[in-house]
């Protein structure tokens, strides 16, 4: 059964756009449109996608200025990169742009439908809310407040601060974190998750707030009060 799903994709090689439009469709997606950068804005406030993924070398800061106007805009649609090359740098640049995460090329289909069916699949919510100390994470909205006033997360930001909120006080590792955010085989050494942690920090302590994403040393993280 083909889910009605709206699917954008941004600037991608020709051959690359076909192929995962064919693969999309396979797993029971449909909705896919292709655009060129200029006309993709248009397209979001048009077709309300529930993901976009754009390719960050074709795109260039075109691309990046793109991603900040839909954020702008309150749209929360995922975004999703692709990478030529993955350094810590295109990973801060991505972050700061508003996407949610990357994908890393070349094109592998097995890597990139497991981690489309993890965003794209149903949310299963057995409670509305998280709350820890000043935090009110909704899961249905996927909406934080900290005392009260709304603060805007990326995807990723929300999966890894509502997995660290379900598990107060207890030090969660990297590798829990990979297995239980990402959701799909992690490939080779990287800080990615210490970037995200740095994201999170700082707009969860842009007001002064305490610290409550701690790291244990040579362990993971923990969230705890002060």
């Amino acid at each position: 059964m083909l889910v009605e799903t709206n699917v954008l994709l941004i600037d991608l090689e020709e051959d690359l756009s076909i192929e995962i439009k064919r693969d999309l469709k396979k797993i029971g997606y449909r909705g896919v449109t292709s655009c060129k950068v200029r006309d993709a804005l248009e397209d979001v406030k048009q077709k309300n996608p529930r993901m976009i993924i754009l390719d960050r070398h074709r795109t260039g800061e075109l691309g990046l200025e793109f991603c900040r106007q839909v954020r702008s805009m309150g749209s929360q649609a995922l975004i999703l990169m692709l990478l030529l090359k993955e350094t810590l740098q295109e990973r801060v640049t991505c972050l700061d742009s508003g996407s949610d995460d990357y994908f890393l090329l070349p094109y592998h289909v097995k890597d990139f439908l497991n981690l489309v069916q993890f965003y794209l699949q149903p949310d299963l919510i057995q409670q509305e809310q998280i709350v820890f100390a000043s935090l009110t994470l909704d899961l249905s909205t996927r909406c934080l407040l900290i005392n009260n006033k709304e603060i805007s997360l990326t995807m990723k930001e929300f999966e890894l601060l509502k997995y660290l909120m379900s598990h107060p006080g207890e030090v969660v590792s990297r590798n829990q974190i990979l297995d239980n955010v990402w959701g799909f085989d992690f490939i080779g050494e990287s800080n990615v998750i210490e970037v995200y942690i740095r994201y999170l920090r700082l707009k969860l302590e842009a007001e002064g707030e305490k610290r409550i994403i701690q790291t244990v040393r040579g362990v993971g993280y923990v969230m705890r009060e002060g």
